[in-house]
């Protein structure tokens, strides 16, 4: 009999681990007032943003930019900036500088930054692994919104059949652990 539910516990627990990476990944961009690219990733978050904004699913996107950050000399505030002037769409890009170091201080920049524009629907882009926990920090923290996420997909960094690869395990666990510790002690801050 222990054997038996050893049995089904151990399957119960291979079934949804299995399932782990899948359940962090939010992908279902809404039609918004603005986008917001969330700091950290720069190539494939910012590229995901500027296709969706190409898509028309909003009018206006802001390039979230660590404000204390340095890449070499330069500051990165500074480099997201000529990127946004680089792009067709540039009159409709800006940078929102974010002083936090993690998505739950990232919010209150956020939030200065879509008061600037009178924004109520707001289209998060992320890294997929992250689109889960940014969209419950988001909706916790600025309940006055409306929020949607849309993943951007980085094969280097994370994958679905996450057990495959060493990165994407560490990814998951990570964002496991950032997840329960936002349930756990952030929310009731």
């Amino acid at each position: 009999m222990r054997i038996r539910v050893l049995l089904v516990l151990f399957l119960v627990v291979a079934i949804v681990a299995s399932q782990a990476g899948r359940l962090l990944v939010v992908d279902a961009p809404q039609t918004a007032d603005a986008i917001v690219v969330l700091a950290g990733e720069t190539s494939v978050r910012p590229e995901r943003a500027l296709a969706l904004l190409r898509e028309q699913k909003a009018p206006r996107m802001f390039l979230d930019v660590v404000a204390s950050d340095v890449l070499y000399d330069q500051p990165l505030t500074g480099i997201a900036d000529r990127y946004a002037k680089s792009q067709p769409e540039k009159d409709r890009i800006a940078v929102c500088p974010i002083h936090g170091f993690s998505t739950f201080a990232e919010s209150d920049d956020v939030h200065r930054c879509l008061e600037s524009i009178g924004a109520h629907r707001v289209l998060l882009v992320t890294s997929a692994s992250h689109t889960g926990r940014a969209l419950r920090i988001f909706r916790h923290r600025l309940p006055q919104y409306e929020f949607s996420a849309a993943a951007a997909q980085d094969p280097g960094h994370f994958g679905l059949h996450w057990w495959t690869n060493r990165e994407w395990a560490k990814t998951v666990l990570d964002e496991w652990l950032k997840r329960a510790w936002f349930e756990l002690v952030d929310r009731w801050r």
